[in-house]
């Protein structure tokens, strides 16, 4: 994932933080639908990146980046991904948890790949 600082600061990059837990009847059928949705999402303007992980209690997190409020609030009405919402209340999931933010400073560090001058 790379921004600039320029735009970070002028847009206010976002943040979604959701955190789920899946029913234990979820199966081939959701890893389809949330592949999908992957697919579907990067097409979006604004769609910057997404990971996700799981902790040891079955819990999962999904962090996703958008450029700004406007290109997220456009996935957030999305007909496909509303009747994905709609699928994940009704079949999926036993619960969620989802927390939005505006990103205000970004810090970044990355080694080089050369070794350092001795």
């Amino acid at each position: 994932m790379t921004l600039s600082a320029p735009a970070l600061y002028r847009d206010h990059m976002m943040l979604i933080l959701f955190r789920s837990r899946l029913t234990d009847t979820a199966g081939d059928d959701y890893a389809r639908m949330a592949d999908a949705m992957l697919a579907h999402a990067r097409t979006f303007p604004g769609f910057v990146d997404v990971k996700s992980f799981k902790a040891d209690d079955g819990e999962r997190l999904t962090v996703v980046w958008w450029q700004d409020e406007e290109t997220l609030k456009a996935w957030a009405s999305d007909s496909k991904h509303r009747a994905a919402q709609h699928a994940g209340r009704e079949r999926w999931y036993e619960y969620y948890k989802m927390d939005v933010a505006k990103i205000v400073r970004v810090s970044n560090f990355e080694r080089s790949a050369q070794p350092a001058a001795r």
